[in-house]
Protein backbone atom coordinates (compact mmCIF):
# COMPACT_ATOMS: atom_id res chain seq x y z
CA UNK A 1 0.00 0.00 0.00
CA UNK A 2 1.68 3.56 -1.05
CA UNK A 3 1.01 6.26 1.36
CA UNK A 4 3.10 8.94 -0.58
CA UNK A 5 1.01 10.79 -2.58
CA UNK A 6 0.25 14.97 -2.41
CA UNK A 7 -3.29 15.03 -2.61
CA UNK A 8 -6.14 13.64 -0.51
CA UNK A 9 -7.93 12.05 -3.70
CA UNK A 10 -5.19 10.48 -5.76
CA UNK A 11 -4.07 8.81 -1.75
CA UNK A 12 -7.61 7.69 -0.89
CA UNK A 13 -7.83 5.86 -4.39
CA UNK A 14 -4.91 4.61 -4.22
CA UNK A 15 -5.67 3.00 -0.46
CA UNK A 16 -8.84 2.39 -1.53
CA UNK A 17 -7.32 0.13 -4.48
CA UNK A 18 -4.81 -1.66 -2.19
CA UNK A 19 -7.51 -2.16 0.61
CA UNK A 20 -10.49 -3.15 -2.08
CA UNK A 21 -12.39 -6.95 -1.84
CA UNK A 22 -12.30 -8.80 -4.30
CA UNK A 23 -14.07 -11.93 -5.44
CA UNK A 24 -13.32 -14.24 -8.36
CA UNK A 25 -12.99 -12.61 -11.97
CA UNK A 26 -15.93 -14.19 -13.57
CA UNK A 27 -17.87 -13.42 -11.13
CA UNK A 28 -16.79 -9.70 -9.90
CA UNK A 29 -18.36 -7.06 -10.34
CA UNK A 30 -16.75 -4.32 -12.54
CA UNK A 31 -16.65 -1.22 -9.98
CA UNK A 32 -14.11 -0.97 -7.21
CA UNK A 33 -15.94 -1.55 -3.31
CA UNK A 34 -16.19 1.71 -1.50
CA UNK A 35 -13.73 2.69 0.98
CA UNK A 36 -15.14 1.80 4.49
CA UNK A 37 -14.76 4.76 7.28
CA UNK A 38 -16.22 3.52 10.81
CA UNK A 39 -17.93 5.78 13.17
CA UNK A 40 -18.27 5.16 16.26
CA UNK A 41 -22.01 6.61 16.69
CA UNK A 42 -23.59 9.08 19.28
CA UNK A 43 -26.95 7.79 20.70
CA UNK A 44 -30.36 9.60 19.59
CA UNK A 45 -32.56 11.98 21.58
CA UNK A 46 -33.95 12.13 24.40
CA UNK A 47 -31.21 11.95 27.06
CA UNK A 48 -28.26 11.61 24.68
CA UNK A 49 -25.90 13.19 26.81
CA UNK A 50 -26.50 10.80 29.47
CA UNK A 51 -26.66 7.65 27.18
CA UNK A 52 -23.47 8.28 25.33
CA UNK A 53 -20.66 5.89 25.62
CA UNK A 54 -17.88 7.49 24.30
CA UNK A 55 -18.01 5.36 21.79
CA UNK A 56 -16.05 7.64 19.11
CA UNK A 57 -12.46 6.91 17.54
CA UNK A 58 -10.71 9.60 19.25
CA UNK A 59 -8.13 7.53 21.38
CA UNK A 60 -6.08 4.78 19.56
CA UNK A 61 -8.09 2.16 21.34
CA UNK A 62 -11.25 3.09 19.45
CA UNK A 63 -9.15 3.37 16.43
CA UNK A 64 -8.22 -0.25 16.69
CA UNK A 65 -10.94 -1.84 17.21
CA UNK A 66 -12.69 -0.02 13.89
CA UNK A 67 -9.90 -1.07 11.82
CA UNK A 68 -10.20 -4.41 13.45
CA UNK A 69 -13.75 -4.49 12.61
CA UNK A 70 -13.45 -3.49 8.86
CA UNK A 71 -12.84 -0.04 8.44
CA UNK A 72 -10.19 1.49 5.88
CA UNK A 73 -10.18 4.96 8.03
CA UNK A 74 -12.09 6.75 10.96
CA UNK A 75 -14.03 10.01 11.92
CA UNK A 76 -12.52 11.69 14.34
CA UNK A 77 -13.50 14.95 16.27
CA UNK A 78 -11.62 17.52 16.78
CA UNK A 79 -11.89 20.45 19.36
CA UNK A 80 -9.85 23.31 20.96
CA UNK A 81 -8.57 23.92 24.66
CA UNK A 82 -8.73 27.40 26.17
CA UNK A 83 -7.20 30.05 24.25
CA UNK A 84 -6.91 27.94 20.70
CA UNK A 85 -3.66 26.56 23.26
CA UNK A 86 -4.50 22.68 21.98
CA UNK A 87 -6.15 20.43 19.32
CA UNK A 88 -7.63 17.69 20.94
CA UNK A 89 -9.39 14.71 20.46
CA UNK A 90 -12.99 15.03 21.44
CA UNK A 91 -17.21 14.97 20.46
CA UNK A 92 -18.84 16.50 22.92
CA UNK A 93 -19.08 19.94 23.65
CA UNK A 94 -18.18 19.38 27.59
CA UNK A 95 -16.38 16.98 29.62
CA UNK A 96 -19.47 14.99 29.25
CA UNK A 97 -17.73 11.21 29.86
CA UNK A 98 -14.66 12.38 31.36
CA UNK A 99 -13.95 11.80 35.31
CA UNK A 100 -13.96 15.51 37.01
CA UNK A 101 -16.35 18.94 37.08
CA UNK A 102 -18.34 19.84 33.98
CA UNK A 103 -16.86 22.06 32.14
CA UNK A 104 -16.83 23.00 28.78
CA UNK A 105 -13.65 22.00 26.51
CA UNK A 106 -12.95 25.54 24.75
CA UNK A 107 -12.96 26.44 28.82
CA UNK A 108 -10.29 24.08 29.95
CA UNK A 109 -6.69 24.24 29.88
CA UNK A 110 -5.01 21.27 28.19
CA UNK A 111 -2.35 20.70 30.87
CA UNK A 112 -2.45 23.86 33.24
CA UNK A 113 -3.70 22.59 36.77
CA UNK A 114 -5.40 19.82 37.82
CA UNK A 115 -8.54 20.31 36.68
CA UNK A 116 -6.54 20.27 33.31
CA UNK A 117 -8.21 18.09 30.04
CA UNK A 118 -4.94 15.99 29.94
CA UNK A 119 -5.49 14.83 33.66
CA UNK A 120 -8.92 13.69 32.96
CA UNK A 121 -10.03 10.26 31.59
CA UNK A 122 -13.10 8.60 30.14
CA UNK A 123 -15.74 7.65 32.61
CA UNK A 124 -17.65 4.97 30.80
CA UNK A 125 -18.18 2.70 27.90
CA UNK A 126 -15.71 0.18 26.77
CA UNK A 127 -12.90 2.73 26.69
CA UNK A 128 -13.11 3.55 30.38
CA UNK A 129 -9.54 4.56 31.44
CA UNK A 130 -8.69 5.82 28.02
CA UNK A 131 -7.13 9.72 28.15
CA UNK A 132 -8.10 12.62 25.69
CA UNK A 133 -5.38 12.44 22.70
CA UNK A 134 -3.83 15.79 21.04
CA UNK A 135 -4.67 16.01 17.21
CA UNK A 136 -0.62 15.29 16.86
CA UNK A 137 -0.90 11.71 18.62
CA UNK A 138 -3.92 10.85 16.86
CA UNK A 139 -2.46 11.59 13.48
CA UNK A 140 0.86 9.64 14.17
CA UNK A 141 -1.14 6.98 15.61
CA UNK A 142 -3.44 6.54 12.62
CA UNK A 143 -0.27 6.80 10.47
CA UNK A 144 1.07 3.36 12.27
CA UNK A 145 -1.82 1.63 11.45
CA UNK A 146 -2.26 2.75 8.09
CA UNK A 147 -5.87 4.15 9.08
CA UNK A 148 -7.30 6.83 6.88
CA UNK A 149 -8.00 9.68 8.63
CA UNK A 150 -11.24 11.60 8.27
CA UNK A 151 -11.47 15.00 11.20
CA UNK A 152 -14.63 16.62 11.72
CA UNK A 153 -13.54 20.07 13.04
CA UNK A 154 -16.47 20.50 15.77
CA UNK A 155 -18.37 23.72 15.64
CA UNK A 156 -17.91 24.77 18.98
CA UNK A 157 -13.96 25.60 17.85
CA UNK A 158 -15.43 28.40 16.14
CA UNK A 159 -15.60 30.22 19.06
CA UNK A 160 -12.31 30.45 19.23
CA UNK A 161 -11.17 29.89 15.21
CA UNK A 162 -13.30 33.15 14.84
CA UNK A 163 -12.21 35.48 17.84
CA UNK A 164 -9.06 36.93 19.32
CA UNK A 165 -7.01 33.69 19.52
CA UNK A 166 -7.83 32.56 15.94
CA UNK A 167 -4.39 32.23 14.99
CA UNK A 168 -2.93 30.55 17.61
CA UNK A 169 -6.35 27.97 17.07
CA UNK A 170 -5.60 27.49 13.33
CA UNK A 171 -1.52 26.77 14.38
CA UNK A 172 -3.02 23.74 16.20
CA UNK A 173 -5.41 22.74 13.66
CA UNK A 174 -3.47 23.03 10.44
CA UNK A 175 0.14 22.11 11.44
CA UNK A 176 0.07 18.73 12.39
CA UNK A 177 -1.84 18.57 9.20
CA UNK A 178 0.15 20.02 6.73
CA UNK A 179 3.27 18.47 8.40
CA UNK A 180 2.01 15.03 7.14
CA UNK A 181 -0.61 15.53 4.61
CA UNK A 182 2.20 14.15 1.84
CA UNK A 183 2.97 10.61 3.90
CA UNK A 184 -0.65 10.15 5.18
CA UNK A 185 -4.10 10.15 4.08
CA UNK A 186 -5.72 13.17 5.81
CA UNK A 187 -9.73 14.73 5.12
CA UNK A 188 -11.05 17.43 7.01
CA UNK A 189 -14.52 18.99 7.25
CA UNK A 190 -17.06 20.87 9.45
CA UNK A 191 -21.03 20.90 9.83
CA UNK A 192 -20.46 24.70 10.35
CA UNK A 193 -20.39 26.68 7.63
CA UNK A 194 -17.90 29.24 8.54
CA UNK A 195 -15.30 26.89 9.50
CA UNK A 196 -16.16 24.87 6.43
CA UNK A 197 -15.18 27.92 4.43
CA UNK A 198 -12.35 28.15 6.13
CA UNK A 199 -11.55 24.67 5.28
CA UNK A 200 -12.13 25.20 1.68
CA UNK A 201 -9.90 28.34 2.00
CA UNK A 202 -6.89 26.93 4.12
CA UNK A 203 -6.89 23.12 3.43
CA UNK A 204 -8.72 23.40 -0.06
CA UNK A 205 -6.72 20.28 -0.91
CA UNK A 206 -8.01 17.88 1.79
CA UNK A 207 -11.63 18.49 1.90
CA UNK A 208 -13.94 15.57 2.52
CA UNK A 209 -15.99 16.07 -0.61
CA UNK A 210 -17.88 13.58 -1.50
CA UNK A 211 -15.61 10.97 0.69
CA UNK A 212 -17.28 8.97 3.32
CA UNK A 213 -21.16 8.91 1.84
CA UNK A 214 -23.34 8.32 5.36
CA UNK A 215 -24.98 5.00 3.87
CA UNK A 216 -26.91 4.26 7.40
CA UNK A 217 -30.20 4.28 7.97
CA UNK A 218 -30.90 2.56 11.18
CA UNK A 219 -30.17 5.67 13.75
CA UNK A 220 -27.74 5.02 16.37
CA UNK A 221 -28.59 4.60 20.14
CA UNK A 222 -27.72 2.93 23.30
CA UNK A 223 -27.81 -0.36 23.31
CA UNK A 224 -26.90 -0.43 19.55
CA UNK A 225 -29.51 -1.00 17.53
CA UNK A 226 -29.29 -4.22 15.28
CA UNK A 227 -27.29 -3.31 11.62
CA UNK A 228 -30.43 -5.29 9.38
CA UNK A 229 -32.09 -2.26 9.03
CA UNK A 230 -29.66 -0.86 6.72
CA UNK A 231 -29.51 -2.98 3.92
CA UNK A 232 -32.09 -1.35 1.63
CA UNK A 233 -30.08 2.05 1.81
CA UNK A 234 -26.89 -0.04 1.71
CA UNK A 235 -28.31 -1.21 -1.72
CA UNK A 236 -29.24 2.08 -3.01
CA UNK A 237 -25.93 3.63 -2.10
CA UNK A 238 -23.76 1.20 -3.60
CA UNK A 239 -25.82 1.48 -6.83
CA UNK A 240 -24.51 5.07 -6.83
CA UNK A 241 -20.27 3.36 -6.76
CA UNK A 242 -19.18 5.58 -3.91
CA UNK A 243 -15.55 5.89 -3.41
CA UNK A 244 -16.23 5.74 0.13
CA UNK A 245 -18.49 4.65 2.64
CA UNK A 246 -18.99 6.07 6.52
CA UNK A 247 -21.01 3.78 8.76
CA UNK A 248 -21.38 2.96 12.43
CA UNK A 249 -21.54 -0.84 11.38
CA UNK A 250 -17.78 -1.50 9.42
CA UNK A 251 -17.63 -4.76 10.32
CA UNK A 252 -21.62 -5.97 9.08
CA UNK A 253 -21.03 -3.25 6.16
CA UNK A 254 -17.73 -5.58 4.94
CA UNK A 255 -19.39 -8.47 5.20
CA UNK A 256 -23.05 -7.68 3.24
CA UNK A 257 -21.00 -5.83 0.42
CA UNK A 258 -18.59 -9.09 -0.16
CA UNK A 259 -19.12 -10.19 -3.73
CA UNK A 260 -21.49 -6.82 -4.75
CA UNK A 261 -18.26 -4.97 -5.91
CA UNK A 262 -14.39 -6.02 -6.28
Amino acid sequence: MTWMHSGVAVTVVAVLAASASTVPAAAAPRWRCPLIFGHGGYPKDPGATRKDRIRQANNPSAVRDLRRAGSDGVEADVQLTRNGTKAVMWHNTTTNGLTGRPRAITDLWWSNGPDSLKNRRIARGPYRGERVYTLNEWLSYAASTRTVALLEIKAEARRILAGRHAAAGWREISGPILKRRNAQPIMVYSRDAWIQHELARRLPSLLKGSHARWTDSVVWDEPPPGWTGNVSRWQSILKLRPLSVMTNYPGQYRRWMAGRCR
